[in-house]
């Protein structure tokens, strides 16, 4: 039994910490500063759209005939979208992005897969979260594998934080410090619960309880007081943004934050979903930098959508979409280069299984945060150097 499995199991009962999962590379607390080069002081959030969104309806072609032919009952009406330019437009539930992206604080990653793309929820996100090829099996993350070539500074909280899931995605496997937190202040109460008693002759749980002090520790830094002008919405998101601000706020902090948004695997019924799901990640992202701003972290925040997968062209029987390939996803912060990157799927050159071809492979976005965000150099990550996407300004 690996000791990610062995966790999982022991955190169901009430002697370690419930709401916490801890990876740690290493031995003890020897945290190493991160080399000359690299630098953590500036932010990656990572806002995982769990289940696949529909790009297609999220960055809507409203010129294109082929979509409305593909799309005859859940296609977003030409009106109704929110225009970017002569040709794409937003969902309508997102206009509230529309400020970032005239302040050109708003990237358009179109287009974004890999080859040989797999349509299983948990291969795909497999390989999303470890950056491997479609064909290629690590056990490490690819932000894990980030900090073990170039760690973050001991002073920091942890290396990255999950809200608003247990599943540690591309912080999981050894090399990194990573904390789940479901908010802030249940994460210190229940810092402190477990207890060696309970190990003993247990040597799989003597060893988890040896990271004990590791997550005291991080919840010590952890804790914040900070009241917030920004109001954040009443929904589950607006509920894991709150959290990822209160983790901000604290001068300790992290050098990156995975932030979860569930409910996107739209076989049926797809258009109430997805506008009430669009609306709640627009609503929580505005507020998100609304907070960043009062605490002066936007300029140094670059926040990242992501996806197992996209969804098929051609609506389904059930007014959904089943799993597709080439998907839209958006970058945003101070220091994005805003406006439209990649190409939008050719509805008219689907492949053998009704899906477009990517124009952007995911990896370059990944290359592009550790080259031009961390300076971090981005083959010692990847295995090699993907075509940067320069999305980013100095």
């Amino acid at each position: 039994m690996n000791r990610r499995r062995f966790l999982s199991i022991c955190t169901r009962g009430a002697t370690v910490p419930a709401i916490v999962g801890l990876g740690v590379g290493g031995a003890g607390l020897a945290w190493a500063n991160a080399p000359s080069g690299a630098d953590y002081r500036r932010l990656l959030v990572l806002v995982e759209l769990k289940g696949g969104n529909d790009g297609l309806n999220t960055v809507v072609p409203y010129t294109d005939a082929d979509y409305y032919a593909l799309r005859p009952r859940i296609a977003i009406a030409r009106d109704s979208v929110a225009q970017l330019d002569d040709r794409v437009g937003l969902h309508p539930a997102l206009q509230p992005l529309l400020a970032m992206w005239s302040s050109h604080e708003l990237a358009v990653l179109q287009g974004v897969g890999y080859p040989a793309p797999n349509l299983s929820h948990f291969r795909s996100i497999e390989i999303w979260d470890t950056a491997s090829r479609s064909d290629e099996y690590l056990d490490r993350g690819w932000l894990t594998r980030t900090y073990a070539a170039a760690p973050a500074p001991a002073s920091f909280a942890a290396d990255g934080a999950i809200v608003g899931s247990n599943d540690l995605g591309p912080l999981a496997g050894s090399g990194a410090r990573a904390i789940a937190v479901a908010n802030t202040d249940r994460f210190i109460e229940r810092a402190r619960l477990a207890h060696t008693e309970h190990a003993q002759g247990n040597r799989a749980l003597e060893h988890i309880l040896r990271t004990e002090g590791e997550i005291v520790q991080a919840a010590a830094h952890l804790g914040t007081r900070h009241s917030f002008a920004a109001a954040f919405p009443s929904t589950a998101f607006g509920n894991v943004v709150r959290t990822a601000c209160e983790i901000v706020a604290n001068p300790s902090g992290v050098a990156c934050l995975r932030l979860t948004l569930n409910g996107f695997d739209t076989h049926t019924t797809q258009a109430g979903t997805q506008a009430r799901l669009l609306g709640d990640l627009a609503e929580g992202l505005v507020a998100f930098k609304s907070a960043l701003v009062e605490l002066q972290r936007w300029n140094d925040t670059l926040v990242l959508t992501y996806a197992e997968f996209g969804r098929r062209p051609r609506e389904n029987q059930s007014g959904g979409t089943d799993h597709g390939t080439a998907n839209v996803h958006f970058a945003l912060g101070g220091r994005v280069r805003g406006g439209l990157y990649g190409a939008m799927p050719d509805l008219a050159r689907l492949d053998g299984t009704g899906n477009p071809l990517h124009a952007i492979d995911f990896r370059s976005i990944y290359g592009s945060v550790l080259d031009d965000w961390w300076n971090v150099p981005s083959a010692t990550v990847l295995g090699q150097r993907h075509e940067r996407v320069p999305f980013i300004r100095a």
